[in-house]
């Protein structure tokens, strides 16, 4: 059975009931805002809902005059709920909000479109473009152009076939379209919809206007985004938007005649302002394109209806830049002028045109500029000074012309009284970075006049306060630094004097220590350094500085002592500005430049071996390459230092510096030949100079010194293989044969100081030393005359030598027969010492036989003269003494050898004769008799008288 057949009263309900039951429901949720809790987003989902069911069931089957009668009044109620909901500041939200609301609302004009036109509805199809056009200006205010595009693109169609008096609502379709298309960046299409509303605004003054409040929306967005479309100029379109004005005005187009859109005729609107705001755009437009004519033309026109009291202060702002453009500055300063009369114009508008003027006026103007922003800007003044002082800064050529006019711009009295009080601050604290940063500027070009000139007139805005005590004393400081670069010492010494009052502190001391170097007063530098020294702030690295810059004054007492103080400071262990080897290297290098500093060089040199001692070669001097630098200075420093020690005789000095040279080399990781070669030369120097003191200062050594000696005769020892020649080399080739010599040399010395039981192992050192290659005759020589000395002296150390002497020199290519004659004379004497009763006689004789034997041959000149003088004197007088003791025979030996000599030895030729004569006398007289004569029957024969006795040396 069917339900419908069970009772009559079971009747099948109107079609689309169910969906305009929701419709209601859903309408009055709206309506009831203030008391429904249904969240604007479900009545928008609802909305979404609804329609797209009455669109699906319109599709199908068309609705009944009845159903569309009830959805336009449905429809109606919606549009009227979401009016109250507009205008309801309870619903007022962000763009989210807004956006749903705009969603509810295209609801009601899109359910109207579904009901379709009905017969009974009054300018029903205008309705509901009007709704459309509504709900589309809401989209475009949210920024969604697509959407209120939609909805003006519904509504065109419902009026553009419209009757007359609905054309109205097409040109308001039109419009807001254009604004669409204009915002969508489409501005043709925008130009084409305003053009094509044109017929529908001729006929009303109203219509003209909303045109041409269009034209000049439009031209405002092309000139905003300037459009590249050639097509579309922003001139035009503000020349269209004044033509509408202008016709708008005009007498006939107010004329009476029937209304267009029906009612009473309109009356004409007043259009002053949106012709000014029109010739605004356009001179701006014309700016831009630099059309400074143009731009002028159009103020000209703007001003010649109105008053100064009513013009816009832009227009005072466009006329000043275009004068400016036009090169016209007079014409420029009285528009600033005008400007700035103009009660309109903002206070940061005045100051904007100030600032566009001074940078085309340039420094020189900005102190008028800036008296007349004074006087207008009451409240912003300060800001509006800096404002001006910074486009004066970066106005570009940072010259003293401009520095001198900011100088004479801030320290006026009026713009300093703008920052008076506590509300200016910031604005204080901003001038005066100013000023600061372009008087640093000016310090680094090394424009100090200009830059202290900068910096005094910064501190015109500094307070007193305890908060910018720090603030001034920089000042001051830097003011003292530019007067020391000026050479005026006095002032700068005023200056940081100052600054020491506000702020005491190491800066300022160091100042006055670099004031007191330059003027050269040492002293009173010497007193600032220690008041430096005992600052709560004290760093060390001021002392390096103070260092450099007494050693710039050449001041050097306060450089060595401020390094001397710096050097004391390493062992508290306290970080320090330069490495404790560069302090030394720098304090011995400054007194290595003063006469008389040895013992201070000396003091620190030993510090430096003591502190390479304690913390070990590569933590003191460094690692790698630098390191090893460092430690050869040292090395070789200590090396000049006893050369120059000992050439000026200061022999004490000498030796430790020597020594001290031994242990640098020593010391040094790279344990190359050289290396050793430098010890093994300074522990010989050394020596040498210790025994060259003792000569000089006539006082033996003590035990200490003589057991140090040997010890590091001993070291030298040990590497003089590094140094000895593997073939003989002339002494004057190698310096390494010297320093052999001088080995064994100290080495024979020393052993001497022990006595008599060091005789053979002095021997044996000479033996030693003349089989060597780096054996000279001349240093045979001098070991022998040395051995033949003393108190103790070694007659067969020296005998050895001195034959060793004239055997090497003989075998030599060029015998040096100046060694080889001061050896003879030597051996001559030493032989003649050994026995004075004359049993050694023979000895003696030998010696001459040698030189006899020597001399036969010789060129004339070859053997030194006054040695051969001495020979032939030396064997004449040893006849002598035989002569006395009636020893005719031995007489006769020596004056024969005597004789002999003198034939073969030059400047003796005179001498011959008489020689001969005193001899053959002897010869006569001695006869056969025996060499025990009487001394009264021997002959009186001498030549003591003609030639001079030997001297023995």
């Amino acid at each position: 059975m069917k339900i419908s057949e069970l009772s009559p009263e079971y009747r099948q309900p109107p079609p689309h009931a169910g969906l305009i039951a929701d419709l209601s429901k859903a309408v009055s949720d709206v309506e009831s805002f203030a008391a429904s809790a249904t969240a604007p987003e479900k009545l928008a989902a609802d909305l979404r809902r609804i329609l797209t069911s009455l669109a699906s069931a319109a599709s199908s089957s068309s609705f009944t005059e009845a159903l569309s009668v009830q959805i336009w009044r449905l429809g109606t109620r919606l549009w009227n709920a979401v009016v109250d909901r507009a205008n309801s500041a309870a619903l007022a939200g962000g763009p989210a909000a807004l956006a749903v609301e705009a969603e509810i609302r295209q609801a009601a004009p899109e359910l109207l479109l579904l009901a379709g036109i009905p017969d009974g509805v009054p300018s029903a199809a205008a309705k509901v473009a009007s709704f459309f056009h509504r709900s589309g200006l809401a989209w475009l205010d949210l920024g969604r152009v697509d959407l209120a595009s939609a909805c003006f693109e519904k509504a065109t169609p419902l009026v553009s076939a419209a009757a007359t008096e609905d054309r109205g609502v097409l040109l308001e379709l039109n419009l807001a379209r254009a604004r669409a298309a204009s915002d969508a960046g489409d501005q043709a299409l925008a130009v084409a919809l305003l053009s094509r509303s044109k017929p529908l605004a001729a006929a009303s003054p109203e219509g003209a206007k909303s045109l041409a409040q269009g034209y000049l929306s439009i031209g405002e967005a092309t000139l905003a985004a300037k459009h590249s479309n050639p097509a579309v100029e922003a001139s035009t379109l503000f020349t269209e938007a004044l033509d509408l004005c202008e016709k708008a005005a005009s007498p006939s187009s107010s004329s009476p005649r029937t209304p267009p859109y029906g009612g009473a005729t309109p009356k004409t609107p007043n259009l002053e302002g949106l012709k000014r705001r029109c010739l605004r755009f356009l001179a701006l437009e014309r700016l831009q394109a630099q059309d400074y004519e143009g731009v002028l033309r159009c103020i000209r026109v703007s001003r010649a209806s109105m008053g100064l009291e009513e013009e816009h202060p832009s227009i005072g702002v466009m006329a000043m830049r275009a004068w400016i453009g036009s090169g016209n500055m007079a014409e420029a300063d009285k528009e600033l002028e005008r400007l700035m009369a103009n009660a309109l114009a903002t206070e940061n508008l005045c100051v904007s045109a100030a600032e566009a003027y001074l940078a085309a006026a340039g420094p020189e103007a900005a102190r008028k500029v800036l008296i007349a922003l004074a006087a207008r800007c009451r409240a912003g003044g300060a800001a509006a000074a800096v404002r001006v002082v910074k486009q004066v800064i970066d106005g570009g050529g940072g010259g003293i012309g401009r520095a001198r006019a900011i100088a004479e711009l801030v320290s006026d009295e009026r713009v300093v009284a703008l920052f008076d009080g506590p509300g200016n601050t910031h604005e204080r604290g901003t001038m005066h970075a100013l000023l600061w940063n372009c008087g640093t500027e000016h310090f680094r070009a090394k424009n100090y006049d200009t830059s202290a000139d900068l910096i005094e007139r910064s501190m015109l805005y500094v307070s007193r306060d305890e908060e910018s005590r720090s603030r001034r004393a920089d000042c001051f400081r830097v003011l003292s630094i530019c007067h020391i670069a000026l050479q005026h010492l006095d002032r700068a010494l005023e200056f940081v004097n100052e600054a020491y009052k506000v702020e005491p502190n190491i800066k300022c001391a160091f100042l006055k220590v670099k004031i007191n170097l330059q003027k050269g007063e040492e002293d009173e530098a010497f007193k600032q350094m220690k008041t430096m020294v005992g600052c709560v702030d004290f760093n060390p690295e001021f002392l390096t500085l103070t260092a450099h810059e007494a050693m710039s004054c050449k001041s050097f007492g306060v450089a060595v002592a401020s390094l001397s103080y710096l050097l004391g400071l390493y062992s508290a262990e306290r970080p320090m500005p330069m490495p404790e080897v560069a302090v030394l290297r720098n304090l011995i290098e400054l007194l290595s430049r003063e006469p008389g500093t040895e013992a201070e060089i000396l003091k620190y040199s030993r510090r430096a071996k003591q502190r390479m001692a304690d913390l070990g070669v590569e933590s003191f001097f460094g690692s790698g390459i630098v390191g090893g630098r460092e430690l050869n200075w040292f090395a070789d420093l200590s090396w000049n230092m006893g050369l120059r020690a000992s050439k000026e005789k200061k022999y004490n000095f000498g030796a430790e510096f020597f020594e001290l040279a031994a242990e640098f080399f020593s010391s040094s990781n790279a344990e190359c030949d050289e290396n050793r070669s430098k010890v093994c030369k300074a522990l010989i120097m050394a020596v040498t100079i210790m025994l060259n003191a003792e000569e000089l200062n006539n006082s033996p050594l003590s035990d200490s010194d003589i057991k140090k000696g040997v010890e590091m005769l001993s070291r030298a020892g040990k590497l003089l293989p590094l140094i000895s020649p593997s073939v003989p080399v002339a002494s004057d080739q190698l310096e390494a044969n010297n320093f052999l010599y001088l080995h064994t040399f100290n080495s024979y010395q020393l052993m001497g100081r022990m006595g008599t039981p060091a005789h053979p192992q002095q021997l044996q050192l000479i033996k030693n030393f003349a089989s060597s290659k780096a054996c000279t005759p001349a240093n045979l020589l001098t070991l022998g005359v040395t051995a033949s000395k003393g108190a103790l002296p070694n007659m067969l150390a020296a005998e050895f030598s001195l034959k060793a002497c004239i055997a090497t020199a003989l075998a030599s290519q060029s015998p040096n027969y100046r060694v080889i004659s001061c050896a003879l004379r030597k051996l001559a004497c030493l032989a003649g010492l050994q026995d004075l009763n004359g049993s050694k006689s023979d000895a003696a004789y030998d010696v001459f036989q040698q030189a006899y034997q020597i001399v036969v041959g010789l060129k004339e000149g070859e053997y030194p003269v006054e040695e051969g003088q001495w020979l032939v004197a030396t064997a004449w007088n040893m006849s002598c003494l035989p002569l006395r003791l009636h020893q005719a025979k031995v007489a006769r030996k020596w004056m024969k050898m005597g004789l002999d000599l003198a034939r073969h030895l030059e400047g003796m030729k005179e001498r011959i004769a008489s020689m001969q004569t005193t001899f053959e006398n002897l010869e006569r007289v001695s006869g056969d008799e025996p060499d025990e004569c009487s001394q009264e029957e021997a002959p009186k024969a001498s030549i003591s008288g003609s030639m001079s006795q030997p001297v023995l040396v």
